[in-house]
């Protein structure tokens, strides 16, 4: 099958496709404008869903919480970090019994772990000081949770988090910080994007 460069004619009925000296999609001539407010925000937006792996309604009630608090709370943005971080999916991941939060909220919501004696299959549950976090004994034979015990052992939790490796168990023993977490988005524009 012959291809023609643009400009040349195909005198056949059945003519075969024009093949242009440029590669499909690109549109060479139009320049590229640069990002929008709401572009910047929607994206630091974006990142906060996807690395505590929410959806838009979670977000959202999360930060219009805070919002609320905005007069009394003396650092919004560490509120809404201590928010997002003591949630029961987060920290199962911080403690390293899931290797993503995708997988601490499935563990989670299989009820694989238990707060303070009591089974918890809610991967929002806020955990606070002094909670503690232990795999179920009747999880600790399956597999997967014996392939990560030697992980587990070379794995330092936060600062705030306490983990014993070998009972598989961890204790909240003081509260996340902004500084520690230092999260790979702008937190201002997440509440910007929320406030219009």
């Amino acid at each position: 099958m012959k291809l023609f460069l643009k400009g040349e004619k195909c005198s056949s009925p059945k003519c075969p496709m024009v093949r242009k000296p440029y590669p499909p999609g690109l549109k060479g001539k139009r320049r590229k404008k640069g990002e929008s407010e709401y572009g910047r925000e929607l994206k630091e937006k974006q990142k906060v869903k996807n690395w505590y792996n929410l959806r838009e309604r979670q977000l959202k009630k999360y930060v219009s919480a805070v919002l609320k608090k905005r007069g009394s709370a003396e650092n919004v943005e560490e509120l809404l970090i201590k928010l997002l971080e003591s949630r029961l999916d987060n920290v199962v991941f911080r403690l390293g019994f899931a290797v993503s939060r995708s997988q601490a909220r499935q563990l989670v919501s299989h009820g694989h772990f238990l707060v303070n004696g009591k089974k918890v299959n809610i991967p929002s549950y806020q955990v606070k000081k002094g909670d503690k976090i232990a795999l179920r004994e009747s999880s600790k034979k399956k597999k997967n949770f014996q392939e990560i015990l030697p992980f587990l052992k070379k794995h330092t939790p936060p600062s705030w988090l306490k983990l014993d490796a070998q009972k598989m168990e961890g204790e909240v023993i003081g509260e996340p910080s902004l500084k520690e977490v230092a999260p790979p988005f702008e937190i201002s524009s997440v509440f910007e994007f929320y406030s219009k």
